[in-house]
């Protein structure tokens, strides 16, 4: 089994020695990038299965480079943060990142949400797709079809999209798909799920009026609505 690749961007040298000391000892291969421009041009050619991206960063923020990574690139995507407003940390979920976590932090907190991110990818075992009226979503391809039309998904959409669809009926608790999706607890986790969960349900939905597919239980949680076919 080929070992899982990690690039990690941090403009500041000694984050980006330490981290990729654990990261390596675990037996990571990592790549590094002090600025978003190197960013971009390293996981072009790196071709990562996970980035972490540090917010602040000189050329292009984090940010922007989370947006230009959404466009070309399936990977994980965890953002370091030093800002612990509420409002920064659902800017880079809305743009794409999957988890974050806020700066100072412990490597062994980076390597432990790594390691929980990439098992749960790796040990995963592709199922039969399943369809549903107007919509199917295939694991092994990890790919969603909205009426014969692909949607451009994250690594994290389709995964929680995927939980639920296997689940279809079923009401899961917040608390529930942060430790079914996610698996782990995380601070502000809660909340994470409703901004991935809004984001997810205007790819499925658009501007429609209607939830059609993803359904809010009032005081308990999220199900999907619809039985496969």
């Amino acid at each position: 089994m080929l070992p899982q690749k990690i690039l990690l961007v941090d403009d500041e040298a000694g984050i980006r020695d330490l981290l990729r000391a654990y990261l390596e000892r675990e037996g990571y291969v990592v790549r590094t990038a002090a600025d978003g421009r190197a960013a971009l041009e390293e996981a072009e050619r790196f071709q990562p299965h996970l980035v972490i991206l540090d917010l602040m960063l000189p050329e292009l923020d984090g940010l922007e480079v989370c947006r230009c990574l959404r466009v070309n690139s399936p990977a994980y995507i965890i953002m370091l943060t030093v800002k612990a407003e509420e409002t920064d940390v659902l800017v880079g979920l809305g743009v794409g990142a999957d988890d974050y976590i806020t700066k100072p932090f412990s490597p062994r907190e980076v390597v432990a949400r790594v390691k929980a991110v990439l098992r749960r990818a790796r040990n995963e075992t592709p199922s039969a797709p399943l369809f549903f009226p107007g919509l199917t979503v295939d694991s092994e391809r990890r790919q969603v079809l909205r009426d014969g039309r692909p949607l451009e998904l994250t690594a994290r959409e389709f995964d929680l999209l995927w939980f639920l669809a296997r689940h279809a009926g079923r009401v899961f608790t917040r608390e529930e798909l942060l430790d079914g999706v996610w698996g782990y607890d995380f601070p502000g986790g809660t909340r994470t799920v409703d901004v991935h969960m809004g984001n997810l349900r205007r790819k499925l939905e658009g501007e429609a009026t209607g939830c059609r597919f993803i359904q809010t239980v009032r005081g308990v949680g999220y199900r999907f609505g619809e039985a496969p076919r």
